[in-house]
């Protein structure tokens, strides 16, 4: 089966995940000094960030015409909606910096190769950070899942402060409105000065 329009979904259809308790121990652990590469040419370590950071992960982005990963991809829960999930980061990137974001970062399993090229087509403002080998994940043992013999990140939406995790937002669906569920928090609640 090929990719459709990968913006345009009818989350009704779509299954939601639940809460699997996945994600349940992030909250106040610190981030391990793991090195990404990133779709700018920089490898980034969250662990020596100042400031608050905005780490959104997803499965996997598809990519317009190419034949989707396994065919009951939408039938996965929280499998479907990396793209306009990605999006709306995009989007909603300037008021999450003017809300206190000093930095964003997309995250997935994918190749920094791969995710340049998505990165470029879809005109990301932020870079989005490769854990291909799965190094951040099994570290902050993230929630994942397998599809076709590779461990993908579940969908969720980190806050980081100086290395912290103060806020988790998992699961998350539909995956369009995360970065608004984002911007929302991060007004309420303020990064300390």
């Amino acid at each position: 089966m090929t990719q459709r329009n990968l913006l345009e979904v009818d989350w009704s259809k779509i299954p939601a995940p639940s809460d699997d308790g996945g994600a349940a121990h992030l909250k106040d652990m610190t981030v391990p000094p793991v090195s990404l590469l990133a779709t700018n040419d920089t490898s980034v370590k969250l662990s020596v960030l100042r400031g608050r950071t905005v780490v959104f992960a997803y499965p996997r982005t598809g990519e317009p015409g190419k034949i989707a990963l396994v065919d009951d991809w939408d039938m996965i829960p929280g499998a479907r909606g990396c793209t306009p999930q990605t999006c709306a980061f995009r989007d909603l990137f300037a008021e999450l910096k003017a809300a206190g974001a000093a930095h964003v970062y997309g995250l997935s399993s994918q190749s920094n190769e791969y995710q340049t090229e998505m990165a470029s087509r879809l005109h990301l403002p932020f870079p989005v950070l490769s854990d291909e080998k799965l190094e951040m994940t099994r570290a902050l043992k993230l929630p994942t899942m397998e599809v076709a013999g590779l461990t993908l990140i579940k969908r969720l939406a980190l806050i980081v402060d100086d290395a912290r995790i103060t806020h988790v937002f998992y699961p998350v669906f539909p995956p369009d409105r995360n970065a608004g569920d984002v911007l929302d928090w991060l007004k309420a609640n303020p990064a300390k000065a």
